[in-house]
């Protein structure tokens, strides 16, 4: 318990300093290096960290993708150009994301077909996927904090809120009226209550923390009547029901490879990807939905 609280502790002072840098380069910096760790994670469940070629080829990718999206957004609000900006600024952003994804796809390909014998289809598409999946998906970060301009900071820990208060309400609704087994054979300690208690309570937080941030804390509030009200809770039972598929996803992958937990970063509590495995799937439908209903 000791252990899990150190890691936890850590990990949060490290959420709290990206949050508060989030205006710098350290916010892509940071999201780079989540998208590393978790390459490499997924990477080292099929047996590919080893072939050189395809990790770096992966780490590229991953790494480069939050750096393009955030100089875009710098450009388009006139911010002092650096090095980066003039480099990214050579192509479109799009053919930057094009070229790098083909670049590192064609790489990955000339490597299965140099060891053929020993590298399976399977294993060359799970990297595939996992380059398109991560790198994108963690960059939700970037456009939630850039594209929400006033409150870019507060949506995007709301953006994070939406995996993690479903599975603390989730569990403690679980361990006080879960009776019935959700997926007993992929995660036996879920439980229809459970799930049920997450959805909910993710809902109330959604709702309660809109409220309060617009009401005491936004220097420019939000125009949230009550339409949009119904909506944030809306968006936060939905955020519960994708990041409970992005939990029970994550932990079939690692039941059918006969793996416990994707890493050992975090003492007690396993890999990036034992985190981050539900914000996978819950960034980019925050994201998503917060635009279509107009919040920003």
């Amino acid at each position: 318990m000791r252990t899990r609280l150190i890691s936890a502790a850590v990990g949060i002072a490290i959420m709290i300093t990206m949050l508060i840098f989030h205006n710098t380069i350290f916010l892509p910096i940071m999201v780079s290096a989540m998208i590393a760790v978790m390459l490499f994670e997924l990477l080292r469940a099929v047996k590919l960290e080893k072939c050189i070629p395809i990790l770096i080829a992966s780490e590229i990718c991953g790494i480069s993708v939050p750096f393009i999206y955030c100089n875009e957004y710098s450009i388009s609000r006139g911010d002092e150009k650096t090095f980066l900006t003039w480099l990214f600024d050579l192509f479109p952003h799009n053919t930057w994301i094009f070229g790098i994804y083909l670049f590192t796809s064609l790489i990955i390909f000339i490597s299965w077909l140099q060891k053929h014998k020993e590298i399976r289809y399977e294993q060359i598409f799970f990297a595939l996927a996992s380059m398109l999946l991560v790198p994108q998906a963690m960059s939700t970060m970037i456009h939630i904090e850039k594209r929400g301009i006033d409150h870019g900071i507060f949506l995007l820990v709301m953006g994070l809120c939406g995996a993690w208060i479903a599975d603390s309400g989730a569990y403690f609704t679980g361990i006080t009226l879960g009776k019935h087994k959700l997926c007993p054979e992929i995660s036996p300690k879920k439980t229809v209550e459970g799930f049920i208690g997450g959805i909910i309570s993710t809902a109330v937080v959604f709702v309660t923390a809109f409220f309060v941030y617009n009401r005491f804390i936004a220097e420019n509030p939000m125009e949230l009547g009550t339409a949009r009200y119904i909506a944030v809770a809306v968006i936060g039972m939905v955020c519960a029901v994708i990041g409970t598929v992005g939990d029970l996803s994550a932990s079939m992958i690692k039941r059918q490879i006969g793996f416990k937990d994707y890493g050992k970063i975090m003492p007690g509590h396993g890999g990036l990807m034992d985190r981050f495995d539900s914000v996978l799937f819950v960034l980019p439908t925050f994201y998503a939905f917060i635009s279509l209903t107009g919040i920003i």
